[in-house]
């Protein structure tokens, strides 16, 4: 190549290169023109005008009304229907209830006592991994009766056990009917999305008018909210099963159906596995919000101890969901993960079949205890222990010692961080929001993108929310930014080892299992109520994301490449930052994409200490049972964490191409 034709490509690639980051520099600095010029702008620029408003929330209100109290055909109403449908809840719910707490007395048969199902659950893990799950699922279940916290704890697994497989049974006919039909995927696959980005409390209102409040209500919304990740993890599974197997079906002479049942499923195994782990997990952390309805059990009991801010109590209520969620987390995981094993025809009866002798001995040990002393089968009150006293003494010592650095920083992040920040949002016109969404979606995926987020942020500005949605968004904001400046050094240096990624693997798994609201009492605490609390809150939930996809982006990094850079004579810190990062930096951007996420449903979880956001509209329409309210409220959300999902998703996607990723 000549001298004149390589000083010419230079010129084009340079001039390339710059329109390339140009474009971005010049939307962001429009944005930050018309921000800065709000003042001068027109108010009809800056908030929508109340008459421009349309009325989403009455029209969803005249929809539910229709559906309620309009008969179909003259015969029953929708309302009749989903209640006839929820009854069919509760003889499942009955039995597993029977069995675990309540007892049969109809029959004259009592429960299952205490010292068995501990024994069983032990049996259990070990079946299903080793001693040491056996025992850590044992002495989970002997915490519960031993504590107090027995009848509460059986009542929240009841209804785990009921709403699972439903939840897994209705997710896996979705997604098979979603793999099969590219019609039902078309329109099923954006519902999903919806579904998944709606805060938990919006799937309480269509309950409580539909089906009513209690328990039985509570266990119809924990389904439904656990369906989602099941279709979605179907579909992943089912599209994953390569054609190879596909064909050695076909070869075998299978039918359809056959081919569905014994050779794909069968290969979709790990994905649909996995997809039932996240159903309990989405179970247990429902059931917890679902006593806002009615539900019993460890989650009316903690809302209550909450409510009467008795923080020991509360803990301990705390403590026993974190050990359930762990021992099923666990449980599952482990079913996910075994492969199965083959013993010798000729071997004994009890060598063949270890557990079910295990199991037997169990049942029989404790009925033996059981008959010699009423102990095994229930736990006295009397011996009961308690570490409410415990914590209410932590409280009062963090009080006594601590309360004023911790005022002082609590007044430090309200006058000179979050103050600032929320009245930067407050004053953020709608246009240069829809603008700057706009520009970015069709920078990044063309006109199609641009559309779709724009048209998520006009709903949220046109319905009647945009002064709740900025203070939302500022919490997120400032929330998900702390955690990517302590998450992201964290993520770095776990990735730089393996025992160091392990423990990050272990922490991130073990924080992820614990339910929601669990959050709250830490903060609580030490912050009282506010929005420090909360953004407390929300920064310890949503931080594992940031974490987990940086280990796992900095750990996945081509090794050919790092030996490539180590020949070249680079440093440790060179190779991080110039060759691990900017390969990672598109898995880290999802795992700032899931934070978003994180933090969107915690920020409604967190209104209930006293944050001014939508999720406190969201509790004023529960509470008044306004479910067009509180539908169109939860649609802001979803739209607010799927603006931000398309946009990263797409720029990630963009940029692994561009490094050769995919």
């Amino acid at each position: 190549m000549s001298a004149v034709a390589m000083e010419q490509t230079v010129k084009v690639d340079g001039s390339t290169t710059l329109a390339k980051t140009a474009k971005p520099a010049l939307v962001l600095l429009s944005f930050l023109v018309l921000l800065l010029c709000a003042p001068l702008l027109p108010d009809w620029l800056v908030k929508v005008p109340k008459a421009w408003a349309i009325p989403f929330v009455d029209w969803t209100n005249t929809l539910f009304d229709h559906l309620r109290d309009d008969a179909i055909f003259g015969l029953f109403s929708v309302r009749d229907a989903t209640r006839w449908a929820a009854d069919l809840i509760d003889w499942p719910l009955a039995l597993v209830e029977g069995a675990l707490v309540a007892g049969f007395p109809s029959l004259g048969l009592p429960a299952l006592p205490w010292i068995m199902t501990a024994g069983l659950c032990g049996v259990l893990g070990w079946s299903l991994r080793d001693w040491r799950l056996g025992a850590l699922s044992a002495g989970c279940v002997a915490y519960m009766a031993v504590f107090g916290k027995w009848e509460l704890s059986m009542i929240t697994l009841s209804v785990v056990l009921v709403a699972a497989p439903i939840a897994a049974i209705i997710g896996l006919l979705i997604g098979i009917l979603a793999v099969k039909k590219p019609w039902f995927e078309a329109v099923a696959v954006p519902v999903l999305n919806v579904l998944q980005s709606l805060p938990h409390f919006s799937y309480l209102i269509p309950i409580a008018v539909f089906i009513g409040v209690g328990h039985k209500a509570g266990t119809i919304a924990t389904v439904i909210f656990a369906i989602p990740p099941m279709a979605r993890l179907t579909i992943l599974g089912l599209r994953g099963v390569t054609e190879e197997i596909r064909e050695a079906g076909r070869m075998a002479g299978c039918t359809r159906f056959q081919m569905l049942w014994m050779v794909e499923i069968p290969a979709a195994r790990q994905a649909l596995l996995v997809g039932i782990n996240q159903v309990i997990m989405q179970c247990l952390a429902m059931v917890v919000i679902a006593s806002f309805v009615g539900a019993r059990g460890l989650g009316h009991d903690l809302l209550f101890r909450l409510q009467s801010l008795k923080i020991g109590q509360a803990l301990e209520s705390g403590v026993a969901i974190v050990l359930m969620a762990i021992t099923l987390d666990q449980l599952s995981r482990a079913a996910a993960e075994k492969q199965p094993s083959h013993v010798a025809e000729n071997a004994p009866w009890f060598a063949r079949f270890p557990f079910l002798s295990a199991a037997a001995a169990v049942i029989g040990v404790s009925l033996l205890l059981t008959w010699a002393t009423p102990y095994a089968y229930a736990w006295p009150e009397q011996l009961t222990l308690s570490t409410a006293p415990l914590w209410d003494g932590l409280v009062d010592w963090i009080t006594r010692y601590f309360f004023d650095p911790l005022q002082y920083f609590r007044d430090a992040m309200l006058l000179y961080v979050l103050i600032p920040v929320r009245g930067l949002f407050q004053q953020i016109p709608w246009v240069a929001m829809v603008a700057l969404v706009a520009s970015a979606g069709w920078l990044l995926g063309g006109l199609r993108l641009a559309l779709i987020v724009s048209g998520f942020v006009l709903f949220i500005a046109f319905a009647g929310f945009w002064d709740r949605s900025l203070i939302t968004a500022y919490m997120v904001a400032v929330a998900v930014a702390l955690c990517v400046m302590i998450g992201l050094p964290v993520g770095i240096w776990a990735s730089q080892t393996d025992r160091r990624a392990e423990l990050a693997k272990l922490w991130c798994d073990t924080f992820q299992t614990f339910p929601s609201f669990i959050y709250l009492i830490p903060v609580i605490m030490l912050f009282k109520v506010g929005d420090v609390a909360a953004i407390a809150a929300i920064i310890i939930y949503a931080m594992i994301p940031v974490i987990r996809y940086t280990v796992f982006g900095l750990r996945n990094v081509p090794q050919q490449i790092v030996e490539a850079g180590v020949m070249s004579g680079c440093t440790k810190r060179q190779i991080l930052w110039n060759i691990r990062m900017p390969l990672a930096f598109p898995e880290i951007m999802l795992g700032i994409n899931q934070t978003i996420m994180f933090a969107l449903f915690m920020v409604i979880i967190a209104a209930f200490i006293g944050t001014k956001d939508i999720g406190q509209e969201i509790f004023r329409a529960l509470t008044f049972n306004d479910a067009g309210k509180g539908l169109v409220l939860g649609l802001c959300v979803a739209f607010m964490g799927l603006t931000a999902d398309k946009l990263i998703t797409a720029w990630a996607t963009r940029q692994k191409k561009k490094l050769g990723l995919t």
